[in-house]
Order: structure tokens, then C-alpha cells, then sequence
């Protein structure tokens, strides 16, 4: 299959023109725009004194609006002027009513305040033993407080203190018992010092115990790690020793 042929052939645009001719004007040309009718040096100024008659007319119907204006601000001038005389005279007649009920009420106060102040020293004194006395018996709840506190922290420590008596002598008591069952010929202990010695030797191979068998379970594990990589290292082996085999077959 060919490709097709989308070429074009190629026109002078200048050529073209001179072919299809002269085109025909439609609209005005440039003789006409020049042709056009103009107005006279007479008529231009008529027109100017026609726009300067306009702007006279507005000029002075502006003057008139703004001569109205002042007349009305004046006006409300004097209203407001006439209305703050008149609350500023009431005012004072509102003060000199006040100074006047100032001065008859300071007389009966002088003799209210005596009797008032001997009023408040009174409850002052009163209110000091209060603060006194409430003093006085905080001070004796917190000493009481305390002194509870104290006592019981003693308690609970002889209480673990007996606890630790009774322990002791019951593990000691237990001991005798045994060695009797184990060893009626012997004499019993005659002194708490042997029994005491006993128990200490008792506690060290507890923990004697504890640590051997904490040694021995550390080793098993140890162990069963070493079993571990020695299986996968066999596995790894035989799977390259397959894997070769099955190259050299193929």
C-alpha cells in the first residue's frame, strides 16, 4: 500500500488578485470622508456661547441651593444652642438640690457613724477571739492528727516485726519436729543460736538450688540451639546436592 499524496499546490496571492480584478467598494471612500459638510468660523462660536450660557444657568441655580442651606444650618444652630441652655440650668438646680440633701444628711450621719463605729469595734473584738480560738483548736486537731500518724506507723512496724518473730519460730518449731522424728536418740536444741544457724543454712541452698537449676535450663537451650543449626545446615546441603544433580540431568 502507497502513501497518499496530501500536497498542495501553491498560488501566488499577487497573481490571484490581478486574475479576479478590481473589487467593487461597498462603503464610503476617502473622497467622500474629505467631501463631507462642515460648519462655518459662525456657527463654532454661536456654538461656545450656547455651552457658556449652560454652565452660567447651572452655576447660579448651585448658589441659590447652597444660600437655602445656610439658612436651615443656622436654624438648627440656634435649636441645639437653645436646647443645651436649657439642660444646663436644669443641671444646676439638680446640684444645688443635691448640696442642699448633702448637708442635711451629713448631720444625721455624724451621729449615726458614732454609734456605728462603736458598732464595729465591737464585732472587730468579737471576730479577733473567734479567729483565736479557731486557731487554737486547728492547732491541737493537727497535733492530734500527727500524734495518731505516728502511733500507727509504730504499730504497723510492730506488727511486721511479730510477723517476722512468728514466722521464724514456727520454720524453727517445724525443724525440731523433724530432726526428732528423724533422730529420736539425739538431744533437742538447747540454745536458739543452733536453730537460727540452721535456718540461714537452710536458705542458702534454696538459693543455691535455685541457681543451679537456672545454669542447667540456660545449657538445655543452649543445646537444643546448637541441634537446631546443625539440622539446617544437613538440609541446606542436600537441597544443593538435588539442585545439582537435577542441572547436570537436564
Amino acid at each position: 500500500m502507497g502513501k497518499r499524496d496530501n500536497r498542495v499546490a501553491y498560488m501566488n496571492p499577487i497573481a490571484m488578485a490581478r486574475w479576479r480584478g478590481p473589487t467593487q467598494s461597498t462603503g464610503p471612500t476617502i473622497q467622500d470622508y474629505l467631501n463631507r459638510p462642515r460648519p462655518t468660523w459662525e456657527e463654532v462660536k454661536k456654538q461656545l456661547e450656547n455651552k457658556k450660557k449652560g454652565s452660567k444657568a447651572l452655576a447660579e441655580f448651585e448658589e441659590k441651593m447652597n444660600e437655602n442651606w445656610k439658612k436651615e444650618l443656622e436654624k438648627s444652630r440656634e435649636k441645639l444652642l437653645s436646647g443645651n441652655e436649657r439642660s444646663s440650668k436644669k443641671r444646676g438646680k439638680k446640684k444645688k438640690k443635691k448640696k442642699k440633701s448633702c448637708r442635711s444628711s451629713s448631720s444625721s450621719s455624724s451621729s449615726d457613724s458614732s454609734s456605728s463605729s462603736d458598732s464595729e469595734n465591737e464585732e472587730k473584738k468579737q471576730g479577733k477571739k473567734r479567729k483565736k480560738k479557731k486557731n487554737h483548736s486547728y492547732k491541737s486537731s493537727e497535733s492530734s492528727t500527727y500524734e495518731s500518724g505516728s502511733e500507727s506507723k509504730e504499730s504497723v512496724k510492730k506488727k511486721k516485726k511479730s510477723k517476722d518473730e512468728t514466722e521464724k519460730e514456727k520454720y524453727i518449731r517445724s525443724l525440731s519436729k523433724k530432726r526428732k522424728k528423724t533422730y529420736p536418740e539425739d538431744k533437742p536444741l538447747s540454745s536458739e543460736s543452733s536453730s537460727e544457724s540452721d535456718y540461714e543454712e537452710e536458705v542458702q541452698a534454696k538459693k543455691k538450688r535455685r541457681h543451679e537449676e537456672r545454669e542447667k535450663a540456660t545449657e538445655k537451650a543452649k543445646k537444643k540451639k546448637k541441634r537446631k543449626k546443625k539440622q539446617h545446615k544437613k538440609h541446606s546441603k542436600k537441597k544443593k546436592k538435588k539442585s545439582g544433580s537435577s542441572h547436570k540431568s537436564g
